[in-house]
C-alpha cells in the first residue's frame, strides 16, 4: 500500500466535512449516475459513500470496480446535497469527494450476496464462512461477542475472581458425553482427552486455595448436535469456596444485570424467581420452562378417573396421567384447527390431543356430554379457565405427557402471539434429583454430574433410595433455554466415595477415573461450589438469533464437520504409524 489509513468507514459525519481523508474497504455497491460514479465502501464500522466525478485521477479506474474488491481512496469529506441525506447510516450525512484510487485487490463473484437480502442456504454459507462474516449480520453477532466477554472479565476481576486456564489435554473419563481422543505419540497406545468442562480442574484450585476463579474456556462434547449444541463450545466456568447457593446466586444474578443493562439496557428485577425441579416439570413439562406466557399444565388424572370418556378413565386406571393446558379464548377453533393440532401431537407420539370448550361454568361440545356437571366444573377449575377459552388433553405415560404438553405450551403461545421477544424472563431452578434412572445402564446415573453434592438430609437415602435424593444444583434458564448449570460440590471423600457407590463405580474405577481427585479431597479440602454458563447460547439469545452457528465464528454442521475446510479429514499413513495407530475398515 502506497498510502495509510486516516479513518474507518463508519466514524465520519458533518463535524469532519473539509478533511483530507484516506479511507480503505470493500466495495459494497457501485453505481453509474450519468457520470458520476457512488461507491459504497465497507469495513467493520460501517458504509461511507464515495463520489467520484470525471475530473478525477479515479474515475477511469472505478469504471472497472466490482463488489468485494479491495480499494483505498483519498479524498475530501464534502456534506451530501440537500434531500440526499441517508438517516439509516452513521456516515448518512457526508461523502467523500474522490481525487484519488488504489486497488488493493481485486475479487472474483462471490457465491451469495454480502449485503442486501441474503438468499444462500445455510450449508453454503458455512462453505464460505469467510464471506458469510462480511456481512453486518454476522459482524454484529461477533462484535456483540466480543462486548459480552469483556464485561464478564471486567465484572468478575471487580468481584475478586481470578481468571486461570486449565488444560485442554486431559485425561478421560467418560462419564455423560463421548470424550474426544487425541493419541499420544510419545506414550503410544495412550489418548489424552479433550475436556468436558474443567470440572475437576476448577475443583482442584478451590483445593489450591485460589477461593474465586473463573474461565471462558473451550469445552468438547462428542455427542448429537441441534440447533444449540456444537461439539466445540463456549462456557464461562465459575468455582467458589466458603460459599451456599444464597452466595452464587447474588454474584450470578449481578453478572445477568450487568450484562442485559450494558447490552440490551434491561433492568432485572432482583433476586430472579426460583422454581422447584418438581414443580417445574408439574406445571410446564420441562425443567427449563419459559415463563412469558402462562399456559401452565393443569393435572385433571384424578377429576376423570371415574368419567364416562373411556380415553380418560381407563388411561387414569392404568397409570397414565391426563393433563393439558388452557387455550384462552380458542373456543372458537374450527374442526379442522382441532384437528390439525391433534395430528401435531401423534407426530411427536402422542395418542392425540382431546379439545373441548368451555362455556358458562360447564364444558360444552361433543366430549361435554362424558362429564357430569361437578366433573366439568372441577376441569374447569383446575385448569383456571373461563367461558371462551379452549381446553387441550393428553393421555399418557408421564414422561410423554411432559414433552407434548411443553411442546404445545409453545405451540399455542406462538399461534396465539403471547410471547414478548422484548422480554428477558429469568428464573432459577433448584432443588434436582441428585439421580436419575437410566433405562440403557439399567442403573442410576448422575442427572449433573458425579461430584455434585446431596442436600445434607438426604445422604443417608443415597445407597437405599436414591430416588428421592435431592441435589444441591441448580440451573439458570432464559426465555426457555438452559443458560447456566452448577451445584455446591462434594468437599469430603466419604461422602465422594458414597456417590460412586450409588452409580455402581466400583472402587478399582473410581481410582483409576478419579484417583487424582480422591487423594486431593484428604489435604483439606474448602466447602465449594459453582455453576458454567453456556456462553454461545447466551449470545445467541441476545442477538435474538435462533442458532448458535449464527454466533460462533467458525461453527461446525450438524453432522460435526466443517464444510469450509473439510475437517475432520483423513490424515497419511506415516502419521497414524507414528502415533501406534491403524484404521481398521
Amino acid at each position: 500500500m502506497k498510502w495509510k489509513r486516516t479513518h474507518n468507514c463508519g466514524i465520519l459525519t458533518g463535524k469532519d466535512v473539509g478533511q483530507n481523508v484516506i479511507l480503505m474497504g470493500w466495495v459494497s455497491t457501485r453505481r453509474d449516475h450519468g457520470g458520476i460514479i457512488f461507491i459504497d465502501l465497507r469495513d467493520r464500522w460501517g458504509i461511507t459513500q464515495i463520489n467520484i466525478r470525471p475530473e478525477s485521477r479515479a474515475y477511469e479506474e472505478a469504471k472497472k470496480l466490482r463488489n468485494e474488491w479491495v480499494v483505498a481512496f483519498q479524498g475530501v469529506v464534502e456534506p451530501r446535497p440537500a434531500g440526499m441525506v441517508n438517516k439509516n447510516l452513521a456516515t448518512g450525512e457526508i461523502e467523500v469527494l474522490a481525487s484519488d484510487m488504489q486497488v488493493l485487490n481485486s475479487a472474483i463473484t462471490a457465491p451469495f450476496n454480502i449485503t442486501g437480502e441474503n438468499v444462500a442456504s445455510e450449508d453454503i454459507r458455512l462453505k464460505y464462512r469467510y464471506l458469510d462474516l462480511r456481512r453486518s449480520e454476522m459482524q454484529k453477532n461477533l462484535i456483540l461477542r466480543h462486548k459480552v466477554a469483556q464485561l464478564v472479565r471486567a465484572f468478575f476481576s471487580e468481584h475478586d475472581f481470578l481468571e486461570i486456564e486449565t488444560p485442554f489435554l486431559m485425561k478421560s473419563t467418560p462419564e455423560g458425553a463421548r470424550d474426544f481422543l487425541v493419541p499420544s505419540r510419545t506414550s503410544r497406545g495412550k489418548f489424552f482427552a479433550l475436556p468436558q468442562s474443567p470440572q475437576t480442574y476448577k475443583q482442584l484450585l478451590m483445593i489450591s486455595g485460589f477461593d474465586r476463579y473463573f474461565q471462558i474456556v473451550r469445552c468438547f462434547r462428542d455427542e448429537d448436535l441441534r440447533a444449540d449444541r456444537q461439539p466445540e463450545f463456549t462456557q464461562i466456568d465459575v468455582e467458589m469456596s466458603f460459599v451456599t447457593e444464597e452466595d452464587i446466586f447474588v454474584i450470578m444474578e449481578g453478572l445477568m444485570a450487568c450484562i442485559l443493562k450494558e447490552i440490551l439496557d434491561i433492568e432485572i428485577k432482583r433476586p430472579i424467581p426460583r422454581i422447584s425441579f418438581d414443580d417445574a416439570m408439574r406445571l410446564y413439562g420441562t425443567d427449563r420452562p419459559d415463563v412469558r406466557y402462562g399456559l401452565e399444565i393443569a393435572d385433571i388424572t384424578e377429576i376423570v378417573k371415574n368419567s364416562e370418556f373411556k380415553v380418560f378413565s381407563e388411561a387414569a386406571k392404568s397409570g397414565k396421567r391426563v393433563a393439558g393446558i388452557c387455550a384462552p379464548g380458542c373456543a372458537n377453533y374450527s374442526r379442522k384447527q382441532q384437528d390439525d393440532l391433534a395430528a401435531w401431537a401423534r407426530q411427536r407420539g402422542a395418542g392425540g390431543l382431546a379439545a373441548v370448550k368451555v362455556g358458562a361454568g360447564l364444558l360444552e361440545g361433543s366430549l361435554a356430554k362424558f362429564f357430569e356437571n361437578g366433573q366439568s366444573q372441577a376441569i374447569i377449575e383446575a385448569c383456571a379457565a373461563r367461558e371462551g377459552d379452549m381446553l387441550f388433553f393428553c393421555a399418557e405415560e408421564r414422561d410423554l405427557s411432559r414433552q407434548i404438553l411443553a411442546e404445545l405450551r409453545g405451540e399455542m403461545a406462538k399461534r396465539l402471539k403471547l410471547i414478548d421477544h422484548q422480554k428477558m424472563s429469568l428464573t432459577w431452578v433448584v432443588d434436582f434429583p441428585l439421580f436419575e434412572w437410566s433405562p440403557d445402564r439399567n442403573r442410576y446415573v448422575a442427572l449433573h454430574h458425579p461430584f455434585t453434592s446431596p442436600v445434607p438430609d438426604d445422604e443417608d437415602k443415597m445407597l437405599s433410595d436414591p430416588g428421592h435424593v435431592r441435589a444441591r444444583a441448580y440451573d439458570l434458564v432464559l426465555n426457555g433455554l438452559e443458560i447456566a448449570g452448577g451445584s455446591i460440590r462434594i468437599s469430603k471423600q466419604s461422602l465422594q466415595q458414597k456417590m460412586f457407590d450409588a452409580l455402581g463405580i466400583s472402587k478399582a474405577e473410581a481410582e483409576q477415573k478419579f484417583g487424582f481427585l480422591l487423594e486431593a479431597l484428604q489435604y483439606g479440602t474448602p466447602p465449594h461450589g459453582g455453576i458454567a454458563f453456556g456462553f454461545d447460547r447466551l449470545i445467541m439469545i441476545l442477538a435474538g438469533c435462533t442458532s448458535i452457528r449464527d454466533v460462533i465464528a467458525f461453527p461446525k454442521t450438524a453432522s460435526a464437520t466443517s464444510l469450509m475446510d473439510g475437517a475432520p479429514s483423513p490424515v497419511d499413513v506415516e502419521q497414524l504409524v507414528e502415533l501406534g495407530l491403524r484404521i481398521k475398515k
